[in-house]
């Protein structure tokens, strides 16, 4: 839980500094509308899964059950949320 939350910290921070120094961003192909989009709906929807995840992971370990898996999967789909909104914002910028 405490890797999901950290990697949640480090990979938002690093969405957010590469739509800070988006500099030149030319009209034909480059959207800063949807690559702002792109980073905050990525960085909200990782934080929306990382707080599920690690109440349902408390629960169960309350509960005296195993809780790695969905420890696990929380770290996953957090991580892939977070990678498609880098994916998301190279799309939108052009690169």
């Amino acid at each position: 839980m405490v890797v999901a939350v950290v990697g949640w910290g480090v990979a938002a921070g690093m969405e957010f500094m590469f739509l800070a120094f988006t500099d030149y961003c030319p009209p034909p192909r480059c959207s800063t509308d949807r690559a702002a989009t792109a980073v905050l709906l990525s960085v909200s929807v990782a934080a929306a899964l990382t707080v599920i995840g690690c109440v349902v992971t408390i629960i169960r370990l309350v509960r005296r059950r195993p809780g790695w898996p969905y420890a696990v999967a929380t770290v996953a789909a957090s991580t892939l949320a977070e990678l498609l909104g880098i994916v998301g914002y190279f799309a939108a910028v052009g690169y």
